[in-house]
């Protein structure tokens, strides 16, 4: 009864401001009448102008209403729902069994997946670039004409094969003449030897004389100074064995160095020819006949690329997966693919982006593969045991880990982490899961766990 008698203050109250305002329009209205020019403002023009300001008025009034006055307003109307609601009260009140019964279990609605785990090959994934197995820059070592036809860039050269050739100069005769001093140095010992030999006669014959001399003193049949005579003459003889023996050890230290002489001439004539050391291909030009090559100066680049290594960096997270002699796979820029195995896995990681350098060593025997070309490189891995699911099924739990919801044996919501294996164009593999699992994939961000949902499911992809 109270709500009806607010009811009535409201609808007297709206019949009262609707009167005012048609006081306000007609006033309104009869000061446009008097004073403005009929040319300019007709009553109708008056009631269009006095509509936007009758609507705001209105507009403004219950705004004011249920903003600034609303908790007046609402006391106003508690009071009329105080006895509504004791009159309640007098009423059985049911028991808490049926009010449990009453009220509806709150069930979500999602959309799940029957997924079952799989074996997936736990590839390595790298981004990566050809590299030539060899390149080497060869240069001059000595000073010199070039005399040789040149060879163009690009051209397949073969172990030993010449690219430049020098002007030997005065070369030769410079090997000529330490030939010779050989020669030379070789006829000294002989001589060297023979007057070794004389000395040594020669100390025996004072020996020989010494000790005779030694004996006749004694006798008395002669005198001490023929004694002195013969020591000295034994002391001399003893000083020419030495002076002989040192000639020898000339005479063969001779020989050496001018052995040493021939080695280094011979030596200098070799180097007046530059040759391929390994076979490749040429990257540069060799020099051109007429050039002035000095130490140090270019004469061809050379590159091996059969067999060719492609490049790769792994991060500290999967270097432990990647392991010598492991097959590896490459797809090149240009969609050629490659096969080869890891040959070399570094053990120490780049001070700047804390990764391992890993290289596949693939066979070119068509040479179709260059240098520098950019790769992505596919490393065989252990096999794992991951479930296919679309991306928008990851979320978040309150601890910020990545993970997915599935539906338990009792309809209800649990979380559980995983862990990202690999991304395709299907969708991506996760790991963590159990072996078969209903995955929420729409909705999941809208329960929690324990929470009680109705699934529905469709199939992946779909």
């Amino acid at each position: 009864m109270h709500a009806q008698s607010v009811l009535r203050q409201w609808e007297d109250a709206f019949n009262l401001n609707w009167s005012v305002q048609r006081i306000s329009s007609n006033y309104v209205l009869y000061i446009c009448r008097r004073h403005a020019v009929a040319s300019e403002y007709s009553p109708e023009g008056c009631r269009m102008r006095l509509v936007p300001i009758l609507i705001a008025l209105v507009v403004s009034g219950l705004i004011y209403a249920f903003v600034l006055e609303r908790d007046r307003l609402t006391a106003f109307l508690g009071n009329d729902a105080r006895p509504a609601a004791s009159e309640d009260t007098t009423k059985a009140q049911p028991s808490a069994t049926e009010v449990t019964a009453a009220e509806p279990t709150s069930v979500v609605r999602v959309i799940a997946v029957k997924s079952r785990a799989r074996e997936v090959d736990s590839s390595v994934i790298l981004r990566g670039r050809t590299e030539a197995n060899r390149i080497v820059e060869l240069r001059s070592e000595t000073s010199g004409l070039v005399i040789s036809e040149p060879s163009r860039k690009g051209a397949s050269v073969e172990a030993g094969q010449m690219l430049c050739r020098l002007d030997p100069a005065s070369r030769e005769a410079s090997l000529a003449e330490a030939r010779a001093r050989l020669t030379e140095a070789r006829a000294r010992v002989p001589e060297s030897q023979a007057r070794v030999t004389e000395a040594q006669a020669q100390l025996e014959e004072a020996e020989i004389n010494a000790n005779a001399a030694a004996n006749l003193v004694e006798g008395g049949y002669a005198s001490k100074t023929r004694v002195a005579a013969t020591r000295a003459a034994l002391s001399s003889a003893k000083a020419a064995v030495q002076s002989t023996l040192s000639g020898l050890d000339a005479a063969s230290a001779g020989i050496e160095g001018a052995r040493a002489a021939v080695a280094a001439a011979e030596k200098e004539i070799e180097r007046l020819t530059i040759s391929a050391p390994f076979t490749g291909i040429l990257e540069t030009d060799a020099a051109e006949i007429g050039s002035l090559l000095r130490p140090g100066d270019l004469c061809a680049t050379l590159l091996q690329i059969d067999p060719i290594a492609i490049v790769g960096f792994v991060s500290e997270l999967q270097v432990d997966r990647v392991e010598l002699g492991a097959k590896a796979t490459a797809r090149l820029a240009s969609g050629r693919i490659a096969q080869g195995q890891v040959t070399f896995l570094s053990r120490a990681a780049d001070d700047k982006t804390r990764t391992f350098r890993v290289d596949v060593t693939v066979a070119n025997p068509d040479l179709t593969l260059r240098d520098g070309e950019t790769a992505e490189i596919t490393i065989s891995a252990e096999g794992k045991s991951a479930h296919l699911l679309p991306q928008s099924a990851l979320t978040l739990n309150d601890l910020g880990q990545l993970g997915v919801r599935f539906v338990d044996p009792e309809s209800r919501a649990q979380f559980v982490p995983v862990a990202l294996l690999r991304d395709s164009p299907q969708g991506i593999w996760l790991t963590g899961l159990p072996q078969e699992a209903d995955v929420i994939i729409i909705g999941q961000e809208y329960v929690t766990d324990n929470v009680a949902v109705e699934a529905t499911y469709q199939e992946l992809g779909q």
